[in-house]
């Protein structure tokens, strides 16, 4: 766009210049003809000679073009004589002579008598290019109507010319650039592939490259394109070592967690065996043995979450089947009622079943995480409510499942709720922390949630915090089987959930 709007300013440019060169040029001429005629029309009898003809036979002279007009004026500047010649299309030595009006006169009188042209307008005439003798008895004028059209007709042609060229131009500039840029598209969709990639999480295969014959480093697109190579380059070698140490992690903490079940399973074991022997412990040693049990039973939840989370990293398939989660809801509920009997536990379930396609357990187990989270980390008397609704509507059938899990808590902290789902997250001391946890129970709930093709999301104020897990309905799940059945990495966390 830029070199049309430039070629249609030079064209401009040029057929301004152009067009007053030649209206300056043929007025140029006819005003050098007007000189010509009116030395002429004087070299005959003097105004003050009786010889004078006072018919204005100059007009009509050979050589005049037709519409030549002129007058005769006297010393004191009144009309003594005018004529002009019959629109005839055939000049003849004997053209007729006619008589100018009083204003077409008038016109010829306003004209300066310094003996130069000047262009004037007769009313009925049109433009004239009329010049005085410097002794005022003579007015003779030659029509400019010729100078106009030929300066039009010019004009239209410039116009259409330029207007062909800036077409042709645009046409020709566009394949052109086209052409030049197609090498640099093709880079640039290397680039957008790479950037839809899901580098952020799981195993990740970077072999987009920019082709080889966008690469060739002899020109300013190809070495554009092997700069491009060379980071992909880079960055796949730098996802490989990471994936690669993200593989011996999870492979050490999956081993360890297994490994640490049976001596944990032993030291409750034992610990048990030995408080119910026949010899009574102490009181201290009977303390010592149950903080021993708790302990090992606490590690072992938190051993069997790393696990869980290990298993759903490697991709390990869930058992997928439809699901009804409002059953799961009064269930899971209905557990979290005797653990934390100080709190006041609702519901508020649909009318219709709520069918996903999952795991029931593992979806189970997405509320028992949520419920309990709710309770660990909220003062007893806080109200928390269940609820499960469809929403959603597409083809007349309903497209996701949300669980909701609010309580009226006093909240999460702003600097922590971005970092709810992350493993290991905690919230502050001010909140309660009667019971302990792992840390990993909502990076659990997005995993799973993850794995069932759903979203988990968390929105918090004081007095108001709700989480909602939102999953495909087991139609949509059935008619996007693959999908559903991906599996991200858990990245998140158990958080505090007050609110």
């Amino acid at each position: 766009m830029s070199a049309v709007a430039l070629i249609a300013v030079v064209g401009a440019v040029i057929g301004t210049v152009t067009t007053i060169a030649l209206h300056s040029y043929l007025q140029g001429q006819l005003d050098h003809q007007l000189r010509d005629s009116v030395k002429h029309a004087q070299g005959g009898p003097r105004p003050h000679d009786p010889r004078r003809t006072r018919t204005l036979d100059f007009v009509a002279m050979g050589g005049q073009p037709l519409e030549t007009v002129g007058a005769l004026f006297g010393p004191d500047g009144t009309t003594k004589d005018g004529a002009r010649l019959n629109n005839s299309t055939n000049r003849l030595p004997g053209d007729r002579l006619a008589p100018l009006s009083e204003v077409q006169v008038a016109a010829l009188n306003t004209v300066p008598r310094d003996g130069n042209p000047h262009t004037a307008e007769l009313p009925g005439l049109g433009d004239y290019r009329v010049m005085s003798a410097r002794d005022g008895s003579l007015a003779l004028g030659l029509p400019l109507g010729k100078v106009q059209d030929t300066v039009s007709q010019l004009v239209v042609i410039e116009e259409c010319v330029t207007v062909a060229g800036l077409i042709a131009a645009g046409i020709a500039g566009s394949t052109m650039v086209g052409i030049a840029l197609r090498p640099l598209r093709r880079v640039a969709a290397t680039a957008t592939r790479v950037s839809e990639l899901p580098l952020h999480q799981g195993e990740v295969a970077l072999h987009v490259r920019v082709p080889v014959s966008e690469s060739d480093g002899r020109t300013e697109v190809g070495q554009v394109g092997a700069a491009l190579n060379r980071m992909l380059g880079h960055v796949g070698s730098a996802l490989s070592v990471r994936q690669e140490s993200e593989m011996r992690v999870r492979r050490f903490v999956a081993d360890a967690s297994h490994e640490l079940r049976t001596p944990l399973a032993s030291i409750r074991g034992y610990a048990e065996l030995t408080r119910r022997g026949r010899e009574q412990p102490g009181p201290e040693t009977r303390h010592a043995l149950g903080r021993i049990e708790s302990e090992a039973e606490r590690m072992t939840g938190l051993v069997e979450d790393l696990l869980l989370l290990a298993r759903l990293d490697s991709g390990r398939p869930l058992s997928y089947e439809s699901t009804d989660l409002s059953p799961l809801v009064v269930d899971a509920v209905s557990d979290a009622r005797v653990a934390g009997p100080g709190h006041r536990w609702r519901l508020e379930l649909p009318d219709e079943p709520a069918l996903v396609c999952g795991d029931g357990g593992r979806l189970h187990q997405i509320l028992v995480n949520l419920l309990a989270n709710a309770r660990t980390h909220t003062p007893e008397g806080t109200t928390v409510t269940a609820r499960v609704r469809t929403a959603g509507r597409t083809a007349g059938r309903r497209d996701v499942v949300q669980l909701e899990v609010e309580d009226d808590g006093p909240g999460i902290p702003a600097a922590l709720l971005p970092h709810v789902f992350e493993r290991f997250a905690r919230g502050d001391a001010s909140r309660s922390r009667a019971a302990g946890s792992t840390g990993l129970g909502l990076a659990i709930v997005q995993a799973v949630v993850a794995a069932h093709g759903g979203t988990v999301g968390v929105g918090s104020v004081p007095g108001r915090t709700v989480f909602t897990v939102t999953l495909p309905t087991a139609a949509v799940a059935a008619s996007k089987a693959p999908a559903a059945r991906r599996h991200a990495p858990a990245t998140g966390p158990e958080a505090p959930a007050g609110g």
